[in-house]
């Protein structure tokens, strides 16, 4: 399994760290910030994708519409012809801990 880093992430992590050293972003705030910035992400096989998705007892159009990506890039993410990355793979990351009620 290989674990991504990401560039943007602890840019922004590291930005809100100043804010939060700066009295404004709360406590609170700062470890939900925590969390998100530092929830590892890992490549999913296109087996898994699947198996999320079935799970979840959604369609590949409904799975496609709640992570805002098309029908044809779930299909093909399922059949091993393309792979998500970026937020995509955040988000399928983040269903697969937390279940796919966590964006709805």
């Amino acid at each position: 399994m290989t674990m991504r880093k990401s560039r943007i992430l602890d840019e922004m992590h590291e930005t809100a760290l100043g804010l939060h050293n700066a009295g404004l972003i709360n406590k609170r705030r700062m470890s939900e910030i925590d969390a998100l910035c530092h929830l590892a992400v890992a490549d999913m096989p296109a087996q898994k994708i699947k198996l999320l998705r079935e799970k979840a007892h959604v369609s590949q159009a409904v799975f496609a519409a709640i992570l805002n990506t098309s029908l044809s890039t779930v299909q093909k993410w399922e059949i091993g012809d393309k792979h998500p990355s970026g937020p995509s793979l955040k988000l399928l990351n983040l269903i697969e801990h937390k279940g796919l009620e966590v964006l709805l």
